[in-house]
């Protein structure tokens, strides 16, 4: 008998109470739990979710394991010593060298070259940011000090100026280039 009333009880709360309980919580949150929508160029984008950028005239945002699919995140759940892994992340060093000749392998940030454990992590640091100007620079024939100021005005600050860490929203970034 205990056994059955944990079931139901389990039950009833999971599915209901606290479902509902979530479900009012995000209605508190900003555009009320539904993600941020951004429409530009006749699109709608998912601004808090990655989109993949590959043109050289583009900041490129982390690698995903997923394929920028959002009904799907995850990571690829490969360690450091897995050599598929690490092969694949070989493939994306020299693919960012190719396309960005005056870049130094110590130079380029890990977080250029490996995914998020979601596969979908809209942010970048400034580092990658500025690890990628030359080629941006180049590709839209604009002066690197344009790019450096579209970076500067588009980097958000930690939270209460000590919670976290200076980021980018990419699609934000490349959405600014473009204007």
């Amino acid at each position: 008998m205990p056994a059955i009333r944990l079931t139901l009880f389990c039950a009833l709360f999971f599915s209901g109470i606290y479902t509902m309980s979530i479900w009012g919580l995000a209605q508190l949150a900003p555009n009320r739990g539904k993600g941020f929508i951004t429409e530009a160029n006749g699109k709608r984008y998912h601004t808090n979710v990655a989109q993949a950028f590959t043109k050289d005239e583009y900041f490129w945002p982390r690698p995903s394991a997923v394929d920028y699919n959002a009904a799907g995140s995850g990571g690829s759940n490969k360690g450091p010593s897995n050599t598929e892994y690490l092969a694949l992340v070989q493939t994306r060093i020299d693919t960012f060298l190719l396309k960005n000749p005056g870049v130094a392998k110590k130079d380029i940030p890990a977080e250029l070259v490996t995914a998020s454990g979601s596969g979908l992590d809209p942010d970048i640091s400034l580092a990658v940011a500025k690890v990628q100007v030359q080629r941006i620079a180049k590709a839209r024939n604009m002066p690197r000090g344009k790019v450096l100021d579209i970076i500067k005005s588009n980097t958000e600050k930690p939270l209460l100026g000590v919670l976290g860490t200076e980021k980018i929203n990419v699609l934000k970034l490349n959405l600014a280039l473009d204007k």
